[in-house]
């Protein structure tokens, strides 16, 4: 079997657990005997701003879509303008100053992406439905969200292949539009739905939020979660001396970073973790060193600076170095997640989780009995959340044990890639 994974590149500066998800994805179907490739849009596929995969060119490339999409003067440039724009140091250049993941600013980009043919990029989507022709010809194409669904119509029609669609956190993107663009891109990613042979999502919550906002068929829409490889990670038993509160995600308002810093203040103000300690990994965007400052700032007017410590150049393999010595993990992000790959890192190394009772983190505790949950979503629970778990050491090493049988045995990557090949297979039936 064949299968061409399409997944948009990025600077590689921050922990991005959908680049890891595809990645992973794909490794996994080439060991197990199938024919599975990447095909980057936008920008290479990096790691700490190093390239990854030199061998595929990169579609869609994104500053050639930009100038395209918002200024009409470069719609009719000259091939050779193309494709200087489009090179490896040129992208690669894009990469190392992309500062942001926000759509603000990107609803035109988006719409256009969405229209697939009618949009600005529709040289862009030919070139790469003429290079699958000729050079791959899959029996399966595999997006990697439904943003990029615009593509689909002509993958499905013109290549005879089958059409399936990761789904997670596209509601993050796109509900923080006016409005007015809100609306219109929910309806072309709805319509462009028809297209797609099946929806994996990555959660039964996230599932649920899906088939609601894309009015997508419950037989359409498969639920298979996010899986690692337990063998990869080197397992720790949780401690105490002293107590370490470990934060793995990119250092970003939005995945509460906020709540976090509030919640290891008022821990410190107690007696008994008064010796507590924070360490933060996962990098940044340059929109996000302006809020990480910030949230400093808060902890040297308490005088506890000194007890935070930050794994800045985030890359995989730091995880063993910033999972040594922690008592437990909490990334709270405000709004929840459709899944957070950070927590089936932190269980394959033996570390509990405490995480807000948002999106699809409750499911997730509740399978991997790995932690606990709280609510409301803010500095003072959360601190007694923490404190509840650090004053229990049994119960920490006991949750370090499930979450890691729960990897191996539910959340292992080869068993979600079986149910995964095993939905493929059914299509292609």
């Amino acid at each position: 079997m064949k299968i061409v994974n399409i997944v948009p590149g990025f600077g590689g500066t921050f922990y991005c657990g959908n680049c890891l998800r595809d990645s992973v994805l794909v490794k996994t179907l080439q060991s197990s005997g199938h024919e599975s490739v990447t095909l980057p849009i936008y920008l290479p596929l990096t790691s700490a701003g190093n390239p990854i995969q030199t061998d595929t060119p990169v579609f869609y490339g994104a500053v050639n879509i930009y100038l395209k999409q918002n200024y009409k003067l470069f719609r009719h440039m000259p091939q050779w303008m193309e494709h200087l724009l489009d090179s490896g140091p040129i992208l690669r250049f894009a990469a190392s100053k992309a500062g942001s993941t926000r759509a603000t600013g990107l609803e035109e980009m988006t719409m256009s992406m969405l229209m697939g043919s009618d949009g600005f990029q529709k040289e862009e989507l030919q070139q790469l439905i003429d290079y699958l022709k000729h050079h791959e010809k899959p029996d399966i194409v595999h997006l990697s969200n439904a943003l990029l669904l615009g593509l689909a119509e002509k993958l499905k029609n013109e290549l005879k292949a089958k059409v399936v669609c990761s789904l997670q956190d596209e509601d993050v993107w796109v509900d923080v539009m006016k409005p007015s663009y809100r609306e219109k891109v929910w309806k072309l990613m709805s319509d462009n739905a028809r297209h797609v042979d099946a929806f994996i999502s990555v959660s039964n919550f996230y599932t649920e939020v899906m088939k609601k906002k894309m009015k997508l068929p419950t037989a359409k829409v498969h639920t298979v979660h996010i899986g690692v490889d337990p063998s990869n990670y080197k397992v720790f038993t949780p401690s105490l001396n002293p107590p370490t509160i470990g934060f793995l995600s990119r250092m970003c308002e939005e995945n509460g970073l906020a709540v976090l810093i509030d919640a290891f203040i008022e821990l410190k103000s107690m007696p008994e973790f008064s010796h507590a300690r924070l360490r933060l990994t996962g990098g940044m965007t340059a929109d996000d060193k302006r809020f990480l400052h910030q949230q400093t700032k808060k902890l040297k007017k308490k005088g506890i600076l000194h007890d935070l410590e930050i794994l800045h150049e985030f890359r995989p393999e730091m995880l063993s170095t910033f999972f040594d010595g922690l008592s437990l993990m909490s990334v709270p992000v405000l709004a929840g997640e459709a899944f957070g790959l950070y927590q089936m890192e932190a269980l394959s190394s033996g570390i509990p989780l405490v995480q807000p009772a948002l999106g699809a983190f409750p499911e997730i505790i509740e399978r991997t009995s790995g932690g606990i949950t709280y609510s409301p979503n803010d500095g003072k629970t959360l601190a007694l959340a923490l404190a509840k778990m650090l004053g229990n050491p049994e119960q920490l090493v006991q949750m370090g044990k499930n979450g890691r049988a729960s990897v191996e045995n539910h959340f292992n990557n080869r068993v979600l890639t079986e149910k995964m090949i095993g939905i493929y297979e059914q299509m292609l039936r």
